[in-house]
């Protein structure tokens, strides 16, 4: 997702903005530590992705004064396996996919950083996008049709928008027709476009259901011409969802978590200017997070596993 990609950006450039060169008092851990590897999403849908993996090695290789080695994943579990077999020391991700984290490794792993905007909000929302010419005008409609969802492991394209369903009277193994997984954001889209789902679950964010929304995969696509927003319609909506937070292994040393938590807290008060070239608007900071700020996420996948285990198909 496009967040995912900005967040890990502004990681870099705030580490940059510690003033250059590290300055950590003991030097020890650079030996233990020898590079600083991440684990990042690659995003075919966001366009500026390749000039962000740039700058991450720049930033922080100066901020820590150690190479930086990248791990770039086509999908979800690729990042989600990095970070849990500690082949990487950071990593950007979204609920669901720290959820599965949490469930491999406990407190070996840690959330430390989310976006908040101007407003005071921290999470995104998943929406449910027919097209525009479809018969489709809510959730009811679509009975015994199909849907496309993200990834077992996408927060708003799966996990979440099933809960709330069930929430609302809607048990989404047998309401719909059929459903399969896309394999990301922009593949659903354009799963829908060619017409093999009569819906799909995507993620919407820079906005709410009752003012519309800003961001999300094809809002990105429209922008470089490769869908017409004209074409899509959201009729449904389910959030907020906790936001994509900065997630760090624990077990690495401590002068390194807190040089990498101060230097990206500090990045839209120290570069204002920087912030709003990745992405993020006026007024949006970060802001400290912990495992409780996605305990229901967490409680959401488990009780999900639970249920497919007892025979619910995707």
């Amino acid at each position: 997702m496009r967040l995912t990609g900005a967040i890990l950006a502004m990681a870099g450039v705030a580490l940059a903005g510690c003033g250059g060169e590290a300055k950590v008092a003991d030097g020890d851990w650079r030996g233990q530590m020898k590079e600083v590897r991440m684990a990042v999403r690659g995003s075919e849908d966001d366009p500026m992705i390749t000039r962000r993996l740039n700058g991450y090695k720049t930033y922080i290789g100066r901020a820590t004064g150690l190479p930086v080695k990248l791990f770039e994943s086509s999908d979800y579990n690729g990042t989600i396996q990095a970070l849990s077999s500690g082949q990487v020391d950071i990593a950007t991700m979204a609920g669901g996919s720290y959820a599965n984290v949490d469930a491999q490794i406990g407190e070996l792993a840690a959330p430390i950083l989310t976006v908040r905007q101007a407003e005071g909000e921290t999470g995104y929302y998943s929406a449910l996008l027919v097209k525009a010419d479809s018969p489709y005008r809510s959730i009811q409609d679509l009975k015994g049709r199909t849907l496309g969802y993200v990834d077992f492991n996408s927060t708003s394209g799966y996990l979440f928008p099933r809960s709330v369903m069930r929430d609302q009277g809607i048990d989404p193994d047998a309401f719909f027709g059929k459903s399969s997984f896309a394999g990301g954001h922009t593949q659903a889209v354009m799963a829908l476009e060619n017409g093999q789902f009569d819906a799909t679950i995507i993620q919407a964010g820079g906005g709410d259901p009752e003012h519309g929304f800003t961001t999300g995969a094809h809002y990105t696509m429209a922008r470089r011409g490769l869908v017409d927003l004209e074409d899509f319609r959201i009729i449904w909506t389910a959030g907020p969802i906790p936001n994509t937070s900065v997630v760090l292994r624990t077990d690495r040393p401590q002068p390194f978590i807190d040089a990498v938590r101060g230097a990206m807290a500090a990045l839209p008060y120290d570069d204002p200017e920087t912030w709003r070239d990745i992405g993020q608007p006026d007024g949006a900071t970060f802001t400290a997070v912990t495992r409780d700020h996605y305990a229901k996420i967490i409680q959401l996948r488990a009780e999900d596993i639970a249920a497919r285990r007892n025979g619910a198909r995707p």
